[in-house]
């Protein structure tokens, strides 16, 4: 794949920008390349915000990582893939994902919050044309959903292929953020008669429900039942 490789970035941090430094609670930004991958992999749904004809737009996507790149992937006739296409400089966009780790019940309405990982990535996304990446992306966005899995299920044909477009967003201006902890009362606020504390919150996975016209001879697989 010539040009075509994820871009290599030296280990350690992301370099801030006016675009990742919040204005608020900046204390609990983070540009660890680490921490920034970890919520990345962890995730399964990003929103992708774009702006067509002069208004915000906010999409939820899969997408997945290889390296320091993200890929998303929809319909050819998805309008903000379109206006990634060859002919165009690419598209600016956000990506953002976040996951909720606990709900955090404080005495006073005020300091009610949440406890949170998240990670916002500003850039130009551009569509993908080389034959070997789009594959390669493509079996990333399926591993990222369930690891292993896009070895055992049937690739993409031809048709399938001319019907799908896959867009890249090189990891370059990127942060993190977390929020994680108790509540933060005032003072004068801890003789009050309310519970105050932390609801953690935790994604659980269910016994896969098998299809009934399974062929016959086919087990679970064993990637499915460490999840």
């Amino acid at each position: 794949m010539q040009g075509t490789q994820p871009p290599t970035s030296p280990p350690g941090a992301y370099t801030p920008t006016d675009r990742t430094v919040p204005t608020r609670s900046a204390d609990r930004a983070a540009y660890d390349k680490e921490l920034v991958h970890e919520i990345l992999d962890e995730g399964y749904v990003c929103h992708l915000g774009y702006v067509r004809d002069g208004a915000p737009v906010v999409l939820p996507t899969l997408y997945g990582r290889v390296g320091e790149r993200l890929y998303l992937h929809g319909s050819t006739g998805s309008r903000p893939l379109r206006m990634t296409g060859v002919a165009d400089p690419g598209l600016a966009v956000c990506v953002s994902v976040t996951h909720v780790d606990g709900l955090v019940l404080a005495r006073s309405a005020f300091h009610h919050s949440v406890n949170y990982r998240s990670v916002v990535v500003h850039g130009v996304a551009r569509q993908v044309t080389d034959p070997e990446e789009k594959r390669t992306a493509l079996d990333a966005l399926v591993d990222h959903v369930v690891p292993g899995r896009s070895r055992d299920a049937r690739p993409a044909n031809a048709k399938e292929l001319a019907a799908t477009a896959v867009i890249r967003l090189d990891l370059d201006e990127v942060s993190a953020k977390v929020r994680t902890g108790g509540v933060n009362d005032e003072p004068e606020d801890l003789p009050l008669p309310h519970w105050a504390g932390v609801v953690p919150v935790h994604t659980v996975y269910g016994t896969p429900l098998a299809e009934s016209d399974l062929a016959p001879g086919v087990a679970l697989p064993d990637y499915l039942t460490v999840l």
